[in-house]
């Protein structure tokens, strides 16, 4: 990935038994939001800073477990609501008023709506990319796998993630993956994993999130080929929320934008055709 423009604040925030680093890259009146999936950095969304930050103020975070994001105490494992808080510590700090775009990806995505129905007056749109309800089959399996690896076995880890939905993910991206499962702490390996017991365990999103209670004008956009989602749950999915449409993007699977750059001209058509909204 090419390094994105230099942001104008780059800083870290205190909250509860984290340390969060931010950044803030762009000075434009609208605020995006960018939410990164699990166990990706905000280094997954620098196509995006460089394409929208002359005309938005778009914000980047890390979670605990990923990127610079640290755990100060306590668990390994960050819970739903730990970081419903961090989202709203990070929203209060670094974006301007208003009311804000939110672009999440993967379980991001459920972080997102739950942050949208708690403070509705806050969020004028969501674009939810990659998200269902509820784990599939292939999904279930790929997290049983890894999980069932001896922990030394982290390149084999790797590589059954990417085999099972990231295989049309650039070469780089693949070696990166692979490099950051090397290089992971015991801690966060076992809180990767405890994630991904967690969402098999809840089996549905509605166990964090009321979706028929978010309010804002929701898109949700759906790889034509990921493997770890369903079409019919994403179907589903919008259906639940009242205000929201599904975009299929062919040729695609569950990493959408960082599979295919250009991608990010549904990005711009979403924020365009919303524009008055």
């Amino acid at each position: 990935m090419e390094t994105p423009v230099t942001p104008f604040i780059k800083a870290e925030l205190r909250i509860d038994r984290f340390v969060i680093p931010y950044r803030i890259y762009g000075k434009g009146e609208e605020v995006m939001v960018c939410i990164n999936g699990v166990q990706q950095s905000m280094a997954m969304w620098y196509n995006v800073v460089r394409r929208f930050s002359r005309s938005y103020r778009v914000i980047l975070f890390d979670f605990p477990n990923q990127g610079k994001g640290q755990i100060v105490s306590g668990s390994s494992y960050v819970n739903p609501e730990e970081q419903i808080s961090i989202l709203e510590a990070v929203v209060k700090e670094a974006a301007a008023g208003g009311r804000l775009t939110i672009c999440s990806a993967s379980w991001g995505g459920v972080i997102a709506a739950a942050f949208a129905v708690k403070h509705p007056q806050r969020v004028r749109r969501l674009i939810l990319a990659s998200l269902g309800t509820k784990p599939n089959k292939r999904m279930i399996e790929t997290i049983k796998k890894g999980a069932a690896l001896p922990p030394e076995n982290r390149k084999e880890m790797a590589e059954v993630l990417i085999s099972s939905f990231g295989q049309d993910l650039p070469e780089a991206v693949k070696g990166k993956i692979v490099t950051q499962f090397q290089r992971m702490s015991q801690e966060t390996l076992q809180a990767f994993y405890q994630h991904g017991l967690f969402v098999i365990s809840a089996k549905e999103i509605d166990k964090v999130v009321n979706l028929k209670d978010i309010k804002c004008k929701t898109i949700i956009l759906a790889g034509e080929k990921d493997t770890i989602i369903d079409l019919k749950d994403v179907e589903y999915l919008a259906s639940q929320i009242p205000n929201s449409e599904i975009r299929i993007i062919k040729g695609v699977g569950h990493f959408l934008h960082l599979e295919k750059e250009e991608l990010l001209d549904v990005y711009a058509d979403i924020l365009k055709s919303d524009s008055k909204l």
